[in-house]
């Protein structure tokens, strides 16, 4: 077999499907019609959008929604009507991919009705914001993509992943218009102007690497705001329960809830004012004066109350070792696997240590330095949990790198040494933390936060050379 036919073979043959998002404004906002599937059909028991392939090459995406939509749910729906929604690139966890487009409609004739009861067994109206349960993982990632309003998604599943949505297996990736000043989708705009007035201006400002979606709205009044879309059920509920508890207690270093949407997955928030100190030049100096406050601000959110604390062994930490090692390997200096796995070894003698409120991505990304006041605010609290204190600091040791002076500063500022326990469980996060990073970006083409992996691990390194 020549190389451009074995290439041939490999080439992607994706089957083609049409998805109907029927939508009308029902009693409790926009709703959208959806059918159970039933029978000897894949994925029986769990909703889905009215839906179906392409029947060959005489009949186009358009048309094929249209029969679509006669067949299963017995309508008429004037293809002038159909509009676009957004296209999905999916892999089921059985490993088959297709292309899905999904189309809104929101003009029609006739009552919607199951008509064919051998493969559908209910037809009913959901409110957006409230999708129901059971339902097909492609089908939410699909009506996820089109609320956030985004034209194109990537939802490949991994081998093991549930048919069904799951929150915790939500491989959504939505990719923007390019070139376009975007805002947000009008469910979201509607949310946030319901919560602080009419917006009169959108900016888009989402960090790139990251699912979630960030825009800095102006009020008509000259407000500032923030609102936000999580990625994802776990990092909304983490966030909106963050900031209804302990973050608070903060005072002015932190933005405050305004309005919080579980269905949406959307929050506003208060401005705070600074730039992030990501990429950031200071004088010596002033560098020092920020990571002194770095280390007060970490110090106060580890004091935050969290009721009764559950001690976390390093043990604990080590689930996803094999995985980050096997995806990673390739980038990693000779030694650099070893003393990742001898370092796992020791953590199995570790003593365990407390859980306290933690930021959990606490780096300079999200930390604002205000100029002008001399001030240091923290945003972003989607990744805040209960854990110990140097999963925090974990993550800013690479901010001071071989500076010992900012080390110091920071330790100054949060106000005690690390205990010797402590400092080893530090030194296990921090070589975790590398090999996932290297991971992630090489994963995702992201030479930034590899380079960050690689940086820590050849720290290590240097600091266990025998």
């Amino acid at each position: 077999m020549t190389g451009h036919q074995a290439a041939a073979e490999q080439r992607h043959r994706e089957c083609i499907d049409v998805h109907l998002i029927l939508r009308r404004d029902g009693p409790r906002g926009p709703e959208v019609l959806l059918s159970r599937r039933a029978g000897d059909v894949y994925a029986a028991g769990l909703w889905h959008l009215v839906s179906g392939h392409l029947d060959g090459p005489h009949e186009d995406i358009v048309e094929a929604l249209v029969r679509e939509a006669r067949e299963e749910s017995g309508i008429a729906v004037d293809p002038a009507d159909v509009g676009a929604a957004t296209v999905v690139h999916h892999r089921a966890p059985a490993g088959a991919a297709r292309i899905g487009f999904f189309f809104e409609v929101r003009r029609w004739q006739g009552t919607p009705a199951v008509q064919e009861p051998q493969v559908c067994d209910g037809m009913d109206w959901f409110a957006l914001d409230d999708l129901p349960t059971p339902m097909v993982a492609y089908c939410r990632a699909g009506l996820d993509a089109y609320v956030a309003g985004r034209p194109v998604a990537v939802h490949f599943q991994e081998p093991g992943d549930p048919i069904s949505y799951s929150p915790d297996h939500h491989r959504l990736h939505t990719l923007p218009t390019a070139g376009a000043q975007e805002t947000p989708a009008p469910l979201v705009r509607r949310f946030a102007e319901q919560a602080v007035g009419r917006i009169t201006s959108w900016s888009d400002i989402s960090w790139p690497r990251d699912g979630s979606r960030v825009w800095r709205a102006g009020g008509v009044r000259g407000g500032t705001w923030f609102v936000k879309v999580h990625q994802s059920d776990r990092f909304h509920d983490r966030e909106v329960a963050a900031y209804r508890t302990w973050v608070p207690t903060l005072g002015g270093a932190v933005p405050r809830l305004v309005a919080a949407d579980p269905g949406l997955r959307a929050i506003v928030v208060t401005a705070v004012p600074g730039r992030p100190l990501h990429g950031a030049v200071h004088p010596p100096e002033e560098q020092r004066r920020i990571f002194r406050a770095i280390g007060a601000l970490a110090a106060a959110i580890h004091r935050c109350a969290l009721g009764s604390l559950t001690p976390v062994t390093a043990a604990a930490a080590l689930g996803k070792l094999e995985g980050y090692l096997a995806a990673a390997r390739g980038r990693l200096a000779p030694g650099d696997e070893e003393l990742v796995r001898a370092l796992a070894k020791q953590a199995e003698r570790l003593p365990p240590v407390e859980e306290v409120a933690t930021h959990g991505d606490l780096q300079l990304r999200n930390l604002l330095w205000d100029d002008q006041a001399g001030r240091l605010f923290a945003i972003d609290f989607e990744r805040s949990e209960p854990g110990p204190a140097i999963r925090d600091i974990a993550r800013l040791a690479d901010a001071w790198g071989d500076r010992a002076d900012l080390q110091a500063a920071f330790v100054a500022g949060y106000g005690r040494l690390l205990t010797p326990t402590e400092e080893d469980h530090l030194t296990l996060l921090q070589a975790l933390d590398s090999v996932s990073a290297v991971q992630y970006g090489t994963t995702h083409d992201d030479p930034e936060l590899v380079e960050r992996g690689l940086r820590t691990l050849a720290r290590l390194r240097a600091a266990h050379r025998p």
